[in-house]
């Protein structure tokens, strides 16, 4: 397979992924709470659901291996099913089982595509082309959001538009199935190892990383849902998502041109500090304004710092770099599984919970801050 197909196979799963089974409830939350479905408390919980089912499918991963293009395959099918299912039932309960459902198929295709696609970038000397395969993140949370945007200005529902994400994901879950399914059993082979034990260095630096995880996701979560409650027309509270996921492709890019020639870690650090105050800002002042640099900070910042994060952990690992990567992982899941209860303890308010996102996102830039000055080995 050409090296352009598997970067372009790899967008698009992850666009899929990302952009619908992880994210599209944040954009569509907002007219679930129009018609009165749900309230901002219960979206909470049904977000919590999606994130804990991507770390229960990350932990499966961990585990179980399956072949990476099995488990996108059958990864995006799942996600254009329980999509659908969205828009064709009703009820808390039901809608929670199948976000964490959703979540977990969702890991399926992020953990598939990264061991599939990676070590064919690499093996072509193409590694920095992993930044347009990670951009299909930020491009499927903008192509949702654009949905989600003409859904609420020609005043659909929110079943029809669950419907529709649903169809867009069976699309590209059937076109990409051939492709992949050619791909099975061609795994490229890996060096392997023995593991080295993990230093106090690398433990604190997953505990920043799932402070990241903390930090970021009450804007990833309630952003539209803020901007619904102070803007009516769905035109201008509907631009939030978009523009979150476009500034989140874009910075992609950027890093992945950048970072080869840079310490990782003081960009993560700078990075999660635009990250913090894109946080703050809406604690202050709320305005289309404010929510748009909200969006900006947050979105063009979040794939930036995962980049980032997972080239720190690959030079504090070392020969452990993999066994710390899913260290990464199960932190940055834990911390978005502990965001949106926060919100909850607050009765639905998004002030203190941004304070207290923004306060983790400081603390752990400080903590990387102490070790920015260790000389760092190339790759």
């Amino acid at each position: 397979m050409r090296v352009g197909a598997v970067a372009w196979i790899g967008l698009a799963g992850l666009a899929v992924a990302m952009g619908i089974g992880r994210f599209a409830f944040t954009p569509v939350l907002p007219l679930m709470q129009q018609e009165g479905s749900v309230t901002l408390v219960q979206g909470g919980w049904l977000a919590t659901a999606n994130y804990l089912g991507y770390l229960a499918g990350a932990l499966i991963c961990i585990g179980w291996h399956p072949g990476p293009a099995r488990a996108v395959r059958w990864g995006l099918l799942s996600i254009a099913v329980l999509t659908f299912a969205m828009g064709l039932t009703e009820g808390f309960w039901i809608w929670l089982i199948l976000r964490l459902l959703a979540g977990a198929a969702s890991a399926f295709v992020l953990v598939g595509v990264s061991a599939w696609a990676m070590p064919r970038l690499a093996l072509a000397h193409k590694k920095t082309w992993s930044g347009y395969v990670f951009s299909g993140v930020g491009v499927g949370i903008c192509a949702t959001g654009v949905i989600c945007l003409a859904a609420g200005s020609l005043a659909f529902g929110a079943r029809s538009t669950w419907i529709c994400l649903g169809g867009v994901a069976a699309v590209f879950a059937l076109a990409l199935w051939l492709p992949l399914r050619g791909d099975d059993g061609h795994e490229v082979p890996v060096t392997k190892s023995r593991a080295a034990p993990l230093r106090g260095e690398a433990r604190l630096a997953a505990l920043c990383y799932g402070a990241f995880g903390y930090g970021y996701i009450i804007p990833a979560t309630f952003l539209p849902a803020l901007a619904r409650e102070v803007i009516t027309d769905p035109l201008l509270f509907g631009l939030i998502w978009p523009v979150f996921g476009a500034a989140g492709a874009i910075s992609t890019l950027c890093a992945a041109a950048f970072l080869p020639h840079h310490s990782a870690r003081r960009l993560w650090i700078r990075a999660q500090w635009i990250l913090a105050a894109g946080v703050i800002a809406p604690v202050f002042t709320i305005n289309l304004y404010v929510l748009l640099f909200s969006a900006l900070c947050v979105g063009g910042t979040f794939m930036v710092i995962t980049m980032a994060g997972i080239r720190e952990a690959r030079r504090l690992g070392g020969t452990s770099a993999a066994r710390l990567i899913a260290l990464y992982t199960a932190a940055f899941a834990l911390g978005q599984i502990l965001g949106p209860p926060t919100v909850s303890l607050f009765h639905g308010g998004l002030a203190a919970p941004s304070v207290l996102a923004a306060f983790v996102l400081v603390a752990s830039s400080l903590a990387l801050g102490r070790g920015a000055s260790a000389p760092e080995t190339s790759e």
